[in-house]
Formats: structure tokens, C-alpha cells, sequence
């Protein structure tokens, strides 16, 4: 049985899993930072960690593996969920990483009618420095309703480059000025804090899983 940290209340209309990205943890500041904006929000949130990750908890330092070999993982995740109780609406993502398998998985479950909907916080569209090596071909056809909030200075993709990448029109990417991967802006640079990042983001997610839940 997949294991999950809640944040939020267990009534809550929506509730999002998220998974974790390739080199921090479940609960990680920038994880718990964001589970807890969300909740403030009224969205339930459920973390969990693939296999690999939760192994460092017990010394076992494994490398990140290729992210498509995860997916079982995360479709067991979502089978686990249910399985613990949870109803309404349930919207997939996770962490660069993360959010990459969440929207590996997303059609096959919303066309089953597991999830209603994809959230990917700082989607890595290539590796750092490697325009070239892109991670976008499944997503110029994805079915799913799909919000993507991407930094402006994210090294992963940047605006310009993802304006070109042709992605789904049920894609919806959000800018957070001056962010990076971690959706971080710099002190006195843009005028914005973390902390009105991840307001932006919760507020947002909460309007936008309102429309594609009704």
C-alpha cells in the first residue's frame, strides 16, 4: 500500500496527488510549501514517493530511474487512494518529475474516468542546458485538462521555448514571474514573494478544478 501525507480536509470537493521530484523528497520545503497553500485553499492534497525515494529514507541511495518506469507506481498510487477512502473529484501531478509521470499516466486514467484532471508544478520540458532533448511529444496530443506553472526563469523551459512546442490546447501553462524550477523568485527582482507564487497557484487550481469538475 502506497503510503500519503494528507494536508487539507478529508470533505474537500477536489483532491490532488502529487508526486515528488527526481532528487527531493515527499516533504521537501518547496513540497510542503506548496501542499499547504493548497490546502488553505480548500483543496485536499495527498503526497507520496516512488520507491526509489522513499528507499533513502533507509540509506539505500538510489539514482533517479527513467521517469516512464515509475508510471505502475503512480497508477498504483491512485488505486491506493481510492482504496483509503477517498472521493470527489481527484486531479493527478506532482513536481517536475513528478507532474512529468503524473501526465505520462493522465490520459489512460481520465479516459477511464479515474481523475478529472493534471496539474505539473515546473514541468521539465528538457534537461537544463539540452533545448534539444525534449519531453513534449505525448504532450502535443494529451486529452486531459492540464494546468502547467512554469517560472519564468526555469531552466527546464523557458517561455519563448515552450511558445514553440505545439502542446495541447487542453494545456493551459501558467507564468510566475522571475520563478525558477522551484517556482522561486529572487528577493527585490520581481516585486513578488514565494509565498504570492504559491497563493497564485492554489487560487488558481481551486477556480480551474471548479470549472472542469461542474
Amino acid at each position: 500500500m502506497t503510503s500519503f501525507l494528507f494536508d487539507g480536509f478529508d470533505t474537500a470537493p477536489v483532491t490532488i496527488l502529487l508526486a515528488h521530484g527526481a532528487g527531493a523528497s515527499m516533504d521537501s520545503p518547496s513540497m510542503t510549501a506548496t501542499a499547504k497553500a493548497l490546502a488553505t485553499a480548500g483543496v485536499q492534497v495527498a503526497r507520496f514517493e516512488f520507491h526509489y525515494m522513499a528507499a533513502r529514507r533507509y540509506g539505500h541511495r538510489k539514482p533517479p530511474p527513467r521517469a516512464e518506469t515509475v508510471n505502475p507506481e503512480y497508477i498504483k498510487a491512485i488505486a491506493d487512494l481510492r482504496a483509503r477512502g477517498v472521493t470527489g473529484k481527484l486531479i493527478i501531478g506532482g513536481k517536475s518529475m513528478g507532474g512529468r509521470v503524473a501526465s505520462m499516466v493522465a490520459d489512460e486514467m481520465f479516459a477511464k474516468g479515474e481523475i478529472s484532471g493534471l496539474v505539473c508544478l515546473g514541468y521539465p520540458f528538457h534537461p537544463p542546458g539540452k533545448p534539444d532533448q525534449l519531453r513534449t511529444k505525448h504532450l502535443t496530443g494529451l486529452k486531459t485538462p492540464t494546468l502547467i506553472f512554469q517560472g519564468t526563469r526555469d531552466e527546464f523551459g523557458t517561455r519563448d521555448e515552450v511558445a514553440g512546442y505545439g502542446l495541447s490546447d487542453q494545456i493551459e501553462v501558467i507564468w510566475l514571474e522571475d520563478g525558477d524550477h522551484d517556482l522561486k523568485p529572487r528577493k527585490g527582482i520581481s516585486g513578488f514573494s514565494t509565498a504570492d507564487h504559491l497563493k497564485t497557484l492554489a487560487e488558481t487550481v481551486k477556480a480551474w478544478a471548479g470549472r472542469i469538475a461542474s
